[in-house]
């Protein structure tokens, strides 16, 4: 499912070597989170989500009928920047 969603939004978007999709594998389901350049989010959405709501369909209809329910989450890129703002907030603060 990866490759295909993978394949899929590069050939949506203006700048394919931003594209990356994380895999999180739960005891129910599978979600797939794909990441976009911040210019791209349009592209990959479309006009009142119709984008969107194709790419889940692909990826709902290639799944097999008795695997885990797999979901497709659309999400900007974190910078570094955000990145380590996000760190220092989930670090323990082990001065005490």
């Amino acid at each position: 499912m990866q490759e295909l969603l993978t394949f899929v939004a590069k050939s949506l978007v203006d700048h394919p070597e931003q594209v990356a999709v994380h895999v999180t594998e739960g005891p129910e389901a599978v979600i797939l989170e794909l990441n976009v350049a911040e210019a791209d989010m349009g592209k990959v959405i479309g006009k009142q989500g119709r984008i969107a709501k194709a790419i889940r369909t692909i990826v709902k209809a290639a799944t097999s009928r008795n695997s885990k329910p797999v979901f497709v989450e659309i999400q900007r890129p974190i910078d570094e920047t955000e990145a380590d703002d996000v760190l220092s907030e989930e670090a323990p603060d082990s001065a005490e």
